[in-house]
C-alpha cells in the first residue's frame, strides 16, 4: 500500500468579495482535484487546539499522526532540527523573523509593516543575520541563518517563560502591546532596539530601499521551545521508507526528527514562485522506487493568505492542482498498486484576516480500492459532510486501518 499526502499549507479560507463571494479553493480551476473528488470522499477535521498555538507546527504534527499534546515543545526547535543546528536539551530556541517595522519613534510606537520584509532573499538575509551575530551575539545568545525571513535564535543552557507574539498576527498594528513580556523582556527589547539600528544602516537594506523594496530592519522573536523527541515515523506507522518534500525548515525539522528523508529540491522556495514540478517529480520518484509514504508540502497558499492576496492564493491552488496533484495522482494510478491519497490544508489562513485561524479544515481522501458516490472538494462541501475527524492526529492511523471509506 502506498500513502501520499499533498499538504496545501493554509489553503482553507472564507468567501472573498473580490472572488465573487467564493473562497480561493472554490474559485480556482482544479480539474485534478475534481476528478479525484468524483471517486473519493470529502470530510473535515480539526488539527488545532485552543490550548496550543494556532500554527503549522501543531497542525502538521497532527496530520503526520502525532498527538500535539504529547509531542509539541514549540515551533522553533523543530525548525532548528531542519536547519541542522546543534542543540542541547536545556537550550531554549526561538524563531527569529527579519521583519519590516515603521520608522516611528520611540521604538514601541513602531508599526509591524511586514512579517517577511518583502520576502527577503536567503542570500541577503544571511548577511544581515551575520551582522547581528557579530554585533550582539555571544556564547549564550546564538544567531543562525535559515531561509528567507525565517531564522533561529538560541539561548544557551537557559529557560524562558515569557510571552512572545508571532509577527504575522499583528500586521498593521503598533508593536507596543506585543513586545516581549515577562522573563528577560528588558534584555530582549534591548536586543530588538539594537537590531533596528544595525539593520537599518546595513548596506543590504540600503540597497533594498533603493530598489523600492522593504528593508528587513528589525529582528522579532517568537515561538520558543525546547528540543523535541519524536517516536520514529517508521516505528509509529510500520512504514519503513518515507519522504518529506518541502522547502521550509519547519517541515524539514519534523522530517529530521521523525526519520523521514527530506531531499532538497532545486528551485523550491517556500513561496508562490516555488518549483511545483520539481516537488511532484521527487514524489513520483519516491513512489516508483519503493517508498511507501510521501508527504508533499507546499507553502504558497499560506504565504498568499498572510499577504491578503486572494487572487494569488487562487492561482497558487491552481498551480498545485495542475503541477503536483495531477502528476502525482496519475503516477499512483499507473503503478498498479493499492494506494491512499490525502489532499488537505493544515489550517486556514483567510486572506480577510491574514493569519491562521482554528476552524475545521476540509480534506479529500481517495482510496484506489474504493469508489464512492463522489463529492466536491470545497470548504462548504466539507461542512455538509458526515465525515468529521475531531482529532486530526488520528486521521493517518484511521486511514491505515481502513476506517474512513
Amino acid at each position: 500500500m502506498k500513502y501520499a499526502i499533498i499538504l496545501c499549507d493554509g489553503m482553507a479560507d472564507r468567501p472573498v468579495e473580490a472572488l465573487g463571494g467564493k473562497t480561493p479553493l472554490e474559485a480556482a480551476d482544479t480539474p485534478n482535484m475534481a476528478r479525484i473528488a468524483a471517486r473519493g470522499r470529502v470530510g473535515r477535521m480539526c488539527t488545532l487546539y485552543d490550548d496550543l498555538p494556532t500554527g503549522s507546527d501543531v497542525a502538521n504534527l497532527s496530520i503526520l499522526g502525532y498527538d500535539p499534546h504529547r509531542y509539541y515543545t514549540g515551533r522553533s526547535p523543530i525548525e532548528a532540527l531542519g536547519l541542522g543546528i546543534p542543540l542541547h536539551a536545556d537550550d531554549t530556541v526561538f524563531r527569529m523573523n527579519l521583519v519590516t517595522v515603521s520608522n516611528d519613534e520611540p521604538f514601541a510606537q513602531k508599526t509591524m509593516i511586514d512579517h517577511s520584509a518583502d520576502k527577503i532573499t536567503t542570500e541577503e538575509a544571511e548577511q544581515l543575520v551575520a551582522a547581528l551575530a557579530d554585533a550582539i551575539g555571544s556564547d549564550v545568545m546564538r544567531f543562525y541563518p535559515g531561509v528567507s525571513y525565517r531564522h533561529i535564535f538560541v539561548l544557551s543552557h537557559a529557560d524562558y517563560h515569557g510571552t512572545l507574539t508571532p509577527p504575522h498576527d499583528i500586521l498593521g498594528q503598533k508593536i507596543a502591546a506585543y513586545l516581549p513580556a515577562g522573563e528577560r523582556s528588558a534584555e530582549f527589547l534591548d536586543m530588538m532596539e539594537k537590531s533596528y539600528a544595525i539593520l537599518s544602516a546595513h548596506p543590504v537594506n540600503q540597497a533594498r530601499v533603493a530598489r523600492g523594496l522593504r528593508p528587513a530592519n528589525c529582528l522579532w522573536l517568537w515561538g520558543s521551545g525546547k528540543k523535541p523527541a519524536y517516536e520514529p515515523f517508521s516505528e509509529k506507522t510500520g512504514l519503513t521508507r518515507g519522504r518529506m518534500i518541502t522547502a521550509v525548515p519547519l517541515l524539514e525539522g519534523l522530517a529530521a526528527g521523525m526519520g523521514l528523508e527530506h531531499p532538497k529540491i532545486p528551485g523550491a522556495t517556500g513561496d508562490y514562485d516555488t518549483n511545483y514540478a520539481g516537488k511532484a517529480a521527487s514524489a513520483i520518484d519516491a513512489l516508483k522506487n519503493g517508498y511507501e509514504f510521501v508527504f508533499v508540502h507546499i507553502e504558497a497558499p499560506d504565504e498568499c493568505g498572510h499577504d491578503g492576496d486572494a487572487v494569488l492564493k487562487q492561482k497558487s491552488i491552481e498551480q498545485i492542482d495542475h503541477q503536483i496533484i495531477g502528476p502525482v495522482y496519475d503516477a499512483l494510478e499507473s503503478l498498479g498498486e493499492p494506494y491512499q491519497l490525502l489532499i488537505t490544508p493544515d489550517h486556514a489562513t483567510p486572506v480577510s484576516v491574514r493569519t491562521h485561524t482554528s476552524e475545521m479544515i476540509p480534506f479529500l481522501l481517495c482510496d484506489s480500492r474504493v469508489h464512492t458516490a463522489g463529492a466536491v472538494f470545497t470548504e462548504a462541501a466539507a461542512q455538509e459532510s458526515d465525515l468529521v475527524i475531531a482529532d486530526g492526529y488520528t486521521l493517518l492511523g484511521r486511514m491505515m486501518q481502513n476506517q474512513l471509506l
